[in-house]
């Protein structure tokens, strides 16, 4: 008697829109890694010392933080396209008038005001994610959105450093540059139909941050986010570069170089968590991601050579990229498709950004006053604290998701 065969388990596929803004992610970041590494180094030719170097780098992030629960009411209230559109422009016109600034203080405000730009585009980017992957493999989207500005991140901090030699303030035009050109893909290839919802539809309920703060995942990312955005977003942006002149060599291209690699061990990491996070869950690699990265990150200060800094940023590049695409997926698990995510995910997006105000200002402080070795110890501690809250959180990837994505396709 013949056995009865299952259904073959149809495999879910990345929708287009998502790979539209995956391209967006490329643009953007090939753009960004272009100012890295010589942001610090503009803002030092104004005779200004660390710190104030590093506040330079916190005024986008203070700008992204103070605008980011506005930026999620403008999301619930106009809708997704719209505000990623006008952000990304927002950031074109003050990337562009930094490129003019003459004087410390207006590189000050013209980089800081790009902030209300950057957290209008990445929040809503963060929620078109959420509304339109599959749950199923919620971790493989977040890894392909991830890897595109990982990517992008390799070539930018290499090439900006190139173009440094040309002169300081041209790379920052070639990123305005950029971001026009992602806006204009937004803008042709997402259309105002393809969010819009059915007519019979009911209105998606919004997820406040209260709510959200009564799942210890949760407030659990905000740790996490938080740790995240003082070490990666805010110290390796505005103190390694610095650390890279002192220690290792002068030439812009150094630096570039570094962070490049470090975004190259990044997308490899993220490449393979993205995918087993909706397999395995999502806890192991947020935990072990944060680890990895606190203990690199926390040796990067001792490097004495540029083939212990390559190897310290590539174990730190690979533990971060472990920890992202989890991370965001596990965000993305606790809002769910069933509800508009913009205040939670808003408030989310501003843990990370208080650490990247923070973590170079008191960094720059440590290493004007300190050292080198005290600023990175520090943040690679508490890269390793966030683990704690962590290790009490629930485990928020489904167990019939693991065991549906983990069925092969017959």
């Amino acid at each position: 008697m013949a056995t009865p065969t299952s259904a073959p388990v149809e495999r879910a596929r990345i929708p287009r829109e998502i790979w539209v803004l995956v391209a967006s992610a490329f643009v953007i970041a090939l753009g960004f890694g272009l100012i890295t590494p010589v942001l610090p180094q503009f803002a030092q030719s104004f005779g200004v010392g660390a710190t104030a170097s590093a506040i330079v780098v916190s005024a986008f992030a203070f700008f992204r933080l103070i605008f980011a629960p506005a930026g999620g009411s403008l999301i619930v209230r106009l809708g997704e396209r719209p505000i990623y559109l006008a952000g990304l422009l927002i950031v074109a016109a003050s990337t562009a008038a930094t490129a003019f600034a003459s004087t410390y203080w207006q590189l000050l405000v013209f980089r800081g005001l790009g902030g209300i730009g950057s957290v209008m585009f990445t929040v809503s980017a963060t929620a078109l994610v959420v509304r339109l992957a599959p749950p199923e493999i919620r971790g493989r989207v977040s890894s392909a959105y991830g890897s595109a500005f990982l990517i992008g991140g390799i070539g930018g901090p290499a090439v900006g450093g190139a173009l440094g030699g040309l002169g300081l303030r041209v790379p920052f035009l070639v990123y305005a540059a950029a971001l026009v050109l992602a806006a204009a893909l937004v803008a042709l290839f997402i259309s105002k139909d393809a969010l819009r919802p059915a007519p019979d539809a009911p209105v998606l309920p919004v997820m406040t941050a209260r709510e959200g703060w009564k799942d210890s995942a949760y407030r659990a990312g905000l740790a996490s986010g938080f740790a995240n955005g003082w070490a990666n977003f805010g110290v390796r942006n505005a103190i390694l570069p610095l650390f890279v002149a002192a220690n290792i060599g002068k030439e812009p291209w150094l630096a570039g170089a570094v962070l490049a690699i470090y975004a190259g061990a990044n997308a490899v990491g993220m490449n393979v968590a993205g995918r087993l996070s909706d397999r395995v869950g999502r806890r192991p690699f947020i935990i072990g991601g944060l680890a990895v990265a606190g203990v690199a990150t926390a040796a990067t200060g001792l490097a004495t050579t540029l083939s212990v800094l390559v190897v310290l940023s590539v174990i730190a590049g690979l533990g971060s990229g472990a920890l992202n695409p989890a991370q965001q997926a596990s965000m993305a698990d606790v809002v769910g498709r069933d509800r508009n995510g913009g205040p939670a995910l808003a408030a989310f997006q501003m843990s990370a950004d208080a650490g990247a105000i923070v973590g170079p200002i008191i960094a720059g402080a440590l290493v004007d006053s300190g050292s080198f070795a005290i600023a990175f110890g520090v943040t690679g501690l508490l890269s390793l604290l966030a683990t704690i809250p962590w290790s009490k959180a629930r485990e928020t990837l489904p167990q019939e998701t693991r065991v549906a994505v983990a069925t092969p396709t017959r």
